[in-house]
């Protein structure tokens, strides 16, 4: 039983340090939709961190990933409520529900709305940006569906799920 507990910490920690390394290396690639940048990486790491590792290992990605990215440039301190919320929701309906489709769900409104509105306060007092409370709405949910879908469609694969979700 211990010999399992501890493999599992390690395959655990192993799969988190990937995703984090993903999320830094590629946070910064974007794609144009609709005439806004969208930078789907983090989104699509949320998701999968939430189904493969749940809320605590999922947020320690979030968070560790983000502030790399700070540190690195290539990042905004605004990355920090927007990823820990949303792959915090999505690890929560995951694990009640099981179901792929509802993380998803979680991920978009953890980061596209409950992100967003979070993110006003650090971008008023923290960058001294004034701007209408809504305003990261849009962008954080566009950002945040892409990845998703694209975190569903590789999940979807059977090959990888099975790697990730096995014991």
């Amino acid at each position: 039983m211990e010999l399992t507990k501890s493999k599992d910490a390690t395959k655990r920690l192993v799969i988190c340090g990937i995703l984090i390394a993903l999320a830094t290396i590629l946070g910064s690639l974007s794609i144009p939709v609709l005439g806004a940048k969208v930078a789907p990486i983090q989104h699509l790491i949320n998701v999968i961190a939430a189904v493969t590792l749940g809320p605590a290992y999922g947020i320690s990605c979030a968070f560790v990933s983000s502030l790399l990215r700070n540190i690195l440039g290539t990042g905004s301190i605004l990355a920090f409520p927007g990823s820990m919320v949303g792959v915090f929701l999505a690890a929560i309906l995951y694990k009640k529900f099981k179901k792929v489709e509802i993380a998803v769900v979680g991920e978009v409104i953890g980061t596209g709305i409950i992100g967003a509105l979070l993110a006003y306060p650090l971008a008023a007092f923290v960058l001294g940006k004034e701007v209408a409370l809504f305003v990261y709405i849009i962008p954080f949910s566009i950002s945040s569906i892409v990845g998703s879908i694209i975190a569903y469609i590789i999940l979807k694969l059977n090959t990888l799920r099975s790697f990730l979700l096995s014991n």
